[in-house]
Formats: C-alpha cells, structure tokens, sequence
C-alpha cells in the first residue's frame, strides 16, 4: 500500500509521502484556492473557499441562523456550539452529494473560512456584523466554541475551522487595500491578538487567514511578526491569504514591485494558500530564484495534511452516511429560531411589552424592513427554505387586524422612482392613526452595511457615514412618532444604531436570521422574554468618535470609553428582574445566587467583570465571566464561575503580560459595573475585593 493511503500513519506522513510524488508544478498549482485535479493519483480538483459564518453560505440552500453578532450577543457558548455543529453537519451533507455530482465548485468545499474573530472596535465598520463584538475575552469564548463546533472531536475533522483576517483588522473598508493598520505592542497583546491565540491553542484551528491591509508596516499576509506569532503559539495548520490581498503587494501597498516578488513574499514569509491568483507566478519566481523547491513543498504538504485531516484520502469516513435530508431540517431551523429569540436585545420598555393583545383589535406594522428578507440575513448567507419576515411574524401570531406601509425605502428618499420624495410617509401616518399600536421596522441590511464591493449605495464602501439611521428613515420615524401612538421601534442592523426617538420601547434584533419575524412575534407578544446583551457598546455621536483610522484603543470600546456611551456593553433588559446575591470567591472560583424576582420566567446573563489597580491595567474593567442562566419566576439558583489566570494579567506598553499588583475588584451581575447600566437597568453589581 502506498504510504499516503495507509490511514494508520499521521496526517503528515501521509501529505509528505503524497506531495513527494508530484512533480513541482503540480505543487504550485496546488497552492492556489481553485487546485486543479491530479488525475494519475486520482486527486479530485477542490475549491478551498466556502463560508460558514452563521450557516453554509452561498451554496444554495441551508439552515439560516442569526448574523454572527447577533450570536454574539446571547453570551452562549454552549448554543453557539450547537449552531456550529449544525453548520458543519450540513456542510458535509452537501459535500458529500456535491462530491457525488462531481460538482467541486466554489463554496462546496469542508475549508470553512469562519469564525471572524476580529475585534469590533468602531461601530462605523460595515464587516462588524461578521464578528462576535469588541471585547477580546468574550471573543475569545465565542470563538473557541464555534470552532470546536465546526471541527468536531473525531478522529476525521468534520470541517475546517479558519480564525480570519488576521490581524488588527476593522477597517476602513474603502482604504483596506493599501492601509497600513499601527497598533502598539500593549493593544496588539491585550487587544487585536488574543482571540487569534486562543483558537490557535485551545481549538487546534485548522487554518488562518491574513487580512489586505498592513500592519505597522507588513502586509499581513506576509508579516514575520505575525508569521512568528503563530509559530510561538504551536499553530499546526495553513495560513490562507484573504482574497486578492496579495496582489495589493504591488498593486497597493507598493512593498513589492511585480507579482512574482510578492507572490515570493507570502510564500517565504508562511503564506501557503492564495485566495486569488497571484501564485499563478510561483513558477516565475522559482525561475528568477526568488524561492526554491523547498519553499513550494512545505506549504504543498500543510495543505495536503489538511486534506488528510478531513478525511479526503481515506476510503470512508463517519460522515460519509450523512443525508442531504438533514439539511434545513426542522430540527436545525428549531436551533434557529431558539437563537433569534435569545439574541434580540431590548433596550427600552416603559411597560407596553409584551402587547397586551386583549387591549389590542388593530397593529400597524410599518417600515423599509418590516417585510424585508434581506433585513434577516446580514452578509455571507446561504438560502433559507422559508423565510418569516417581521411582519410575517406578526401576522402569524396575532388575531386581530394587522395593517402595513412601507414607509419609506431603506435609504433613497422615494420607494417609487416616479414618485415623489418621501412618497410613502403620508401612507406610514395614515396607518399609525389607525392602530392601536405601531411597530416600527427600521434599520439597515447587509446592502448598505458590509464588506467593500458588496454594497451598492453612497454609503462609505460599507462602512457607515455616522450612527444615525438613513435620512428617509429619520423622516419616517419623525412623521410616525408624531401621531401620538404608542411606538415599539425594532431595529435590524450589524451595528450600533441611535434612533434618535423617545419610543415606548426599542428592540434591537440585528440580522436575526430565517426565523427572525416569529422570533419578535414570539417576544412582543410575551411567549418567550427577551434575554439578550449587547457585545459591542452602543454610541451617542459618531463625532465624538477617535478618528476612524486610529486603531490605538483610547477611548474605544467598553473597557476604554471615557463618555458618548448611550447603551452600554453589556446591557439588555429581560420582561423580569433578576437578582444577585451572596458573591463568594475562593481559589478562583465565584459563587453566587441568582434570583428571579420578577413575575415572567426567563434567561439572563450573569457577567462578571474585573478591575485592577496597576499603572499598566484598563482604565475601566474588564469581562472575565459569564454564565446564561434560566430562571422560572420565583426561583433561585446558585451558579459558579472559574475564572481564568488571564483575568489577572495585564499588558504593559512592551507587550508582555503579567499580573502586577496584589488586590482586584470583582464585579458580579447581569450587567456592567458602570453607572449608566445601574440607570437603565435599577440595579447595583454585587462586589467583592480579591487580595492574593
């Protein structure tokens, strides 16, 4: 038996062996996203670029889960586990037909180029949507799960995870082909590195992508700092540039002259799969001794051994049997709605939610994403079975009379190229006179809020201009709220959104999936209480904003934030009160009591954050726990939490982490420590000093 099928060596013997028999250029060719077949070794050709970012995506139909920050913001591990287990079992479900089709098209593939695990540290950057917010121990978690989820704990990787764009990575989309990205030593180990860090050692991440910019001057898909981070860390897998970012070399970033020299570049520096066609040109560059035979080999073997690991040159695997049945099963669409359900955040509520429908004969649903697919979806989705809009939702579940506008469209200031400007707002006031209450959709979609060539309006490349909702939308909420009916404002959007209204209650539900209208209809309507928080803080005033190029950490984020905070990290009521109480902390574990006070069953967030006192800690506190709890009315249970040797470290401006000092505060509670959340929310975090 040749050694590469023998399935008792190693991944790694077996790629060795196999990449031995092929001549050079077939290992060139082998290096680039779309490797052809082999056909004297019986080597299918294999597209290594498919998404799996909140469902298979863009490979027709799948299961459609919320949009990664809407994941984010259930504070889940274990559920968001599950969603990834689902992804990548619907994956190799439609691998194994499409393999059987001999159909190995783009985004067909086991390489799933997901989770993105950048830090969302600007609310204006349009690829936030993607990522699970902007605190890196939260990140972290998140990420960590998703990842086993996608890998699974077989023998035969399920999928294959990619922690990407590595690093320091959140825009502006409209430069990101030639910006040069400066953080300092202290916010690259305390910031932008560690999610990348723990995926590499606590998930054995199979693969990483670079991003396009530069970072402190590398592009980082050819950075030696980087590359040598992840020798540091043990990292065990292929490093896959994003998509065309190493023609930016030349093209760009000016760091190299012509393509050969930057496709020598990547390759030398660890780069050993192109998305993109630049290593066309590795056989010019060996020619003009730019690299050598052993430069195309090692990457050649890591992507082989990749293939070993999913189990591409085995004669079976367990998860060839995996039916085509199972895709968007009913079962997979349940982990759908329960997630859209635990991931709308309510912001606001004087008391009119849930609706009281006995009190109710009329609802007037208005809005450009009130019966919008595309306000569900968010950026790199795949195809749902069905979609429940918002209003699809409402009507579903409510027995009286449910009448709908429009409004206005998302962000022209017509919905009828031959009408008039503000054509449908007459038609929202009319509406709003005539119900009982209004539910005001508004927001914004994966079109005008995304990645750089996949939106198509003025907006700034997918990066947003400010916090504010588009103008038309502005007029819309304006001319609504000024019919005097009480108003729950439901925002769809990746981002922080100020809507600028003092409605009865606001609900901000992100891109929350194919199920996201039963999903509200379920929480407005009291079957299940909201049970969300924010992963990112939500800000006042974009002009108070650092400038959106600076990626120093000043002011940024919850753990920086000096003012302008208008919804803090963190925060999220519940139809409930829940309570904590008898904090205990011993050999880093913390003990507490959660209590449901109030008069609804629900979830919560149970969140613990920390604050040291050294010259070289965060100016506020940081997130070092959190538990989701579910709490019948009435009920109390105990929880424990370990917390991390991290937690206790800090960075100093050399980037090296330690723990300085001898006493901490730790905070406990379903929100943040700060004032404004003890504001909005009526309640103080339980503290305790930690002395060693």
């Amino acid at each position: 038996m040749d050694k590469y099928k023998n399935e008792q060596l190693s991944a790694q013997e077996r790629a060795e062996d196999l990449v031995d028999r092929l001549t050079l250029e077939e290992q060139a060719q082998q290096l680039k996203y779309d490797s052809p077949k082999i056909e004297r070794f019986d080597i299918p050709a294999y597209n290594w670029w498919s998404e799996g970012l909140h469902g298979v995506a863009r490979a027709g139909t799948a299961t459609m889960f919320p949009q990664s920050i809407g994941l984010a913001s259930m504070f889940d591990t274990e559920l968001l586990h599950e969603v990834a287990d689902i992804i990548s079992t619907e994956a190799r479900a439609k691998y194994n037909e499409y393999s059987a089709h001999d159909d190995r098209d783009i985004y067909k593939g086991l390489t799933l180029w997901s989770p993105n695990v950048n830090i969302f540290r600007d609310p204006r950057w349009g690829r936030g949507q993607e990522t699970f917010g902007e605190d890196p121990y939260l990140t972290s978690r998140l990420g960590v799960a998703f990842t086993k989820g996608l890998q699974g704990n077989s023998d035969v990787l399920k999928t294959a995870a990619c922690a990407k764009h590595f690093a320091v990575h959140s825009g502006p989309e409209a430069v990101r082909h030639e910006f040069d990205a400066k953080a300092n030593l202290k916010d690259m180990e305390e910031t932008y590195l560690p999610a990348f860090k723990a995926l590499v050692q606590e998930a054995k991440v199979e693969s990483v992508m670079g991003a396009y910019n530069r970072v402190n001057g590398e592009p980082s898909c050819a950075s030696k700092f980087l590359m040598k981070k992840l020798e540091e860390w043990g990292f065990d897998g292929h490093f896959v540039s994003d998509c065309w970012a190493i023609r930016d070399f030349h093209l760009n970033h000016k760091v190299t002259t012509t393509a050969p020299e930057s496709a020598a570049m990547a390759l030398k520096t660890g780069c050993d799969l192109n998305c993109g066609n630049t290593y066309l040109n590795l056989l010019l560059a060996y020619q003009e001794g730019l690299i050598n035979d052993e430069d195309i080999r090692k990457s050649c073997v890591k992507l082989v051994r990749t293939k070993m690991r999913l189990g591409m040159f085995n004669e079976s695997t367990e998860f060839d049997d995996l039916s085509y049945d199972i895709v968007a099963c009913d079962a997979h669409k349940a982990v759908s709605l329960k997630c859209a359900e635990r991931s709308m955040v309510l912001l606001k509520n004087n008391g009119i939610l849930p609706l009281d429908t006995s009190k109710i004969s009329t609802i007037g649903v208005i809005g450009p994403n009130a019966d919008s697919r595309a306000a569900l979806e968010g950026n790199y989705c795949g195809t749902a079975d069905r979609y429940i809009t918002f209003l699809e939702g409402i009507q579903d579940d409510f027995n009286g009379k449910v009448i709908y506008s429009q409004g206005s469209h998302l962000y022209k200031d017509r919905v009828m190229n031959l009408g008039l400007p503000d054509d449908r707002i007459a038609e929202a006031q009319i509406i709003a006179e005539h119900s009982d209450v209004v539910i005001l959709c508004v927001g914004l979609d994966a079109t005008i809020e995304g990645e750089e060539g996949d939106t198509g309006n003025e907006f700034s490349s997918g990066d947003k201009n400010d916090l504010r909702l588009p103008e038309t939308q502005r007029k819309l909420v304006d001319a609504v709220m000024k019919t005097g009916k009480p108003v729950v404002i439901v925002t769809a959007a990746g981002s922080a959104i100020n809507v600028e209204a003092d409605c009865d209650a606001l609900l901000h539900v992100w891109y929350p999936g194919q199920c996201g209208g039963k999903a509200l209809a379920n929480i407005l309507f009291g079957k299940v209480s909201p049970s969300a928080k924010l992963p990112v803080t939500f800000y006042e005033d974009s002009s108070l904003l650092p400038d959106f190029c600076d990626y120093s950490m000043k002011n940024r984020t919850y753990r920086y934030a000096e003012n302008n905070t208008l919804y803090p990290f963190g925060y999220g009521l519940t139809y409930s009160q829940v309570e904590c109480s008898d904090i205990a902390y011993a050999d880093k574990m913390v003990s507490l009591n959660v209590t449901n006070t109030g008069n609804f069953d629900t979830e919560d967030v149970v969140q613990l954050y920390i604050k040291g006192y050294s010259e070289n800690a965060v100016p506020n506190y940081s997130l070092c726990g959190f538990k989701r709890v579910s709490l019948k009315k009435g009920e109390t249970k105990k929880i424990e939490l370990i917390l991390d040797d991290s937690a206790f470290e800090v960075v100093d401006e050399n980037g090296i982490k330690k723990v300085e000092g001898n006493k901490f505060m730790l905070f406990a509670g379903t929100s943040q420590p700060d004032e404004l959340s003890e504001k909005l929310t009526g309640q103080k975090c339980l503290s305790i000093e930690i002395n060693f």
